[in-house]
């Protein structure tokens, strides 16, 4: 007869110390996994948040690329094309649209709120509707208002004026359109279009989200 031969090591289970160091570890896992997600999802809003400013800037800069490049002369505006005073910059512009006659249009960019906000008027068929529209307030009928760019603290901007540099002071502007018509009246200095006043404008855009004001500079008229 055989002997059945019993062991004496008995299967055991985890004890509770086991248990709560496998859980603290766990524990400690998932801390470490949220956290890494956390930071995750954190650097792709900042990320996202940073690329939605730099198209907001962009566009805002473009536009007013693009508004500098098509001002009209000073003898089309009447006046200087391009004017400025504290948080506003001004630019009588051309319109052109295929198989329609060329318009003018004024064009305000003014910090409102903390907010650019583009105001544009209608077309403009003469200088007498042109002046119309530049004693006009922004909220004038036949005006478009466009929010380009929020959370603004500073818009400064100057022109520059051939072979004087840059300036501030609109009376410099208006010296200059009167030395240009003058010179226009001169025989030796010959009979042709009334030079522009203002040939290029800086602007500088500053928020709360950048470290130093963005500056640009637009030639006019180019």
């Amino acid at each position: 007869m055989k002997r059945t031969v019993r062991s004496d090591v008995r299967a055991r289970g985890f004890t509770l110390i086991e248990m709560m160091i496998a859980i603290a570890i766990l524990a400690v896992i998932a801390v470490l996994s949220w956290r890494g997600l956390d930071q995750v999802i954190r650097g792709r809003t900042t990320i996202t948040n940073a690329m939605e400013d730099e198209r907001v800037v962009a566009q805002l800069f473009d536009q007013m690329r693009i508004d500098a490049r098509q001002a009209a002369t000073d003898d089309q505006a009447g006046q200087p094309a391009i004017s400025m005073s504290a948080n506003r910059l001004q630019v009588v512009r051309g319109m052109y649209t295929p198989g329609g006659p060329p318009r003018l249009q004024v064009v305000r960019y003014r910090l409102t709120d903390g907010r650019i906000v583009r105001f544009a008027s209608a077309p403009l068929a003469n200088v007498g509707e042109v002046r119309r529209a530049l004693l006009a307030a922004d909220s004038a009928d036949g005006w478009s208002a466009v929010p380009l760019m929020g959370g603004v603290g500073s818009f400064a901007t100057r022109v520059y004026i051939t072979q004087q540099g840059w300036t501030t002071q609109m009376g410099e502007v208006a010296s200059k359109v009167t030395e240009n018509d003058n010179n226009v009246k001169v025989p030796q200095l010959g009979d042709g279009p009334l030079p522009r006043s203002v040939t290029g404008v800086q602007v500088a855009v500053g928020a709360g989200n950048l470290q130093a004001p963005i500056t640009r500079v637009f030639l006019v008229g180019e």
